[in-house]
């Protein structure tokens, strides 16, 4: 890893004089990550490889028109998220466009200011740290590691209706501070396949 480039204004300069190195550190870095994202918005697997495809080429054509003040991540997601309703223009007949879970996803990108959406995300890191023991080992279990109910249940030597309280328990402390649509901050934070949310 180049360590000069996780500043953004470092890789944003580098990207803009054309920096090959930069290019492949922005792909090393959130090519799994928007493709998570994009196969949230689609549930297509290779209209998501084609979306983020997109979003690197015109990042790399467009390089000369990147601010310095950019937050690359927020810059990224976004970018995704645009390119996706492009393509929903295009093929809409052909896909299933849930409204309420692709607004509520745009809602985490929408924001540029760098302070807001660091913010945002600090701030929903820490209620989950503050969460009581169990309910925050229950939740990261769930939401970080992918484990099912049952098998959450089954390592915690525990009934499942205590891990779904957990898990409820856990929403409802984290709703309560952060006054956000949680689930689509989730996404972003753990890079979790929507199946997994609920």
């Amino acid at each position: 890893m180049d360590l000069s480039f996780t500043q953004d204004i470092n890789l944003i300069n580098a990207l803009k004089v054309g920096e090959s190195k930069a290019y492949t550190y922005l792909v090393n870095s959130y090519h799994h990550k928007l493709c998570v994202y994009a196969y949230n918005l689609t549930n297509d697997h290779t209209l998501s490889e084609d979306i983020v495809q997109n979003v690197f080429m015109n990042v790399w054509k467009q390089r000369h028109k990147l601010k310095e003040d950019f937050v690359i991540k927020s810059y990224l997601y976004k970018s995704v998220y645009n390119e996706f309703i492009d393509q929903y223009r295009k093929h809409k007949k052909v896909l299933a466009l849930e409204k309420y879970h692709i607004e509520a996803l745009s809602a985490i990108v929408e924001e540029e200011d760098k302070n807001s959406f660091e913010k945002l995300i600090k701030l929903v890191k820490l209620e989950i740290e503050n969460l009581p023991p169990k309910c925050k080992q229950t939740f990261l279990l769930s939401k970080k590691e992918g484990l099912t109910n049952i098998e959450i249940a089954e390592y915690m030597n525990v009934s499942i209706k205590s891990v779904e309280a957990h898990i409820t328990k856990a929403f409802r402390l984290i709703r309560k501070k952060t006054k956000i649509e949680l689930e689509s901050i989730l996404i972003i934070i753990f890079d979790i396949p929507k199946k997994r949310i609920y």
